[in-house]
């Protein structure tokens, strides 16, 4: 959890700025996971911070959404041109999802 939170800190991806009354606050919370190998045994603690959307109320707190999410599709585009062009692929796993 630690490398998580200082790549937050490092990257200064927050500013605490005084709060407004005209304003509805969305709290936030730390999700923890424990990532386990094949053989059971523990491979990483991993941590996201994520925020409490469902205290957002249409028009007000947000006008659209975004889902970091990768489809299947898309995924099989990229290796199927890959494979097509003869290019290399690498895999990455990204630590922290605001770099």
């Amino acid at each position: 959890m630690s490398e998580e939170y200082d790549a937050l800190v490092k990257n200064g991806i927050w500013v605490l700025v005084p709060p407004a009354t005209s304003h509805n606050f969305i709290g936030c919370k730390w999700i923890f996971l424990t990532k386990h190998k094949s053989d059971g045994s523990v491979d990483k603690f991993k941590a996201c911070l994520v925020e409490k959307g469902f205290h957002q109320h249409s028009e007000i707190d947000y006008y659209d959404t975004f889902s970091p999410v990768t489809k299947p599709t898309t995924v099989r585009l990229v290796i199927s041109m890959t494979m097509s062009h003869g290019w290399s692929l690498r895999q990455l796993d990204v630590i922290n999802a605001f770099l």
